[in-house]
């Protein structure tokens, strides 16, 4: 036998399962944990002192600090979250109106405007229509 394979065959099924779940595990403490400090940092309703505190204890105790966290301002999280997606979603509309919307006026609106200048006299007839055709076509 060569060293791979014995290796895999002292490896047995149950121990990659619980390797994986370990992992698992882990990546999803880690996650968690991010979580929390960006929740910490967005939150408006708590004061520079209590930031620190909080991300300090969350840091120096991991495990208490995260449950600890989790117990007392659990709740929030979710709120402030839904603030700051909805708030991401509106700069994006505002956006997308500004982009498609600037220096574009609507062929309607030039019509508008252009029967406006022919009605005060400024354009003949001639001067009217090609003028009209070049904004419809």
């Amino acid at each position: 036998m060569t060293a791979d394979t014995t290796l895999a065959y002292d490896y047995p099924l149950l121990g990659v399962f619980w390797s994986m779940l370990w992992v698992f595990l882990w990546i999803i403490w880690i996650f968690l944990l991010v979580r929390i400090i960006v929740d910490i940092f967005r939150d408006d309703t708590m004061n520079g002192w209590g930031k620190g505190g909080w991300l300090i204890f969350v840091l120096v105790l991991p495990f208490l600090g995260v449950f600890v966290y989790l117990l007392a301002r659990g709740k929030g999280m979710g709120r402030r979250e839904a603030q700051h997606a909805m708030a991401q979603r509106k700069e994006l509309d505002s956006y997308i109106r500004e982009t498609a919307g600037a220096g574009k006026s609507s062929e309607v609106e030039e019509l508008a405007r252009l029967s406006e200048i022919k009605a005060r006299g400024d354009l003949t007839e001639e001067e009217f229509q090609r003028a009209k055709e070049k904004i419809l076509h």
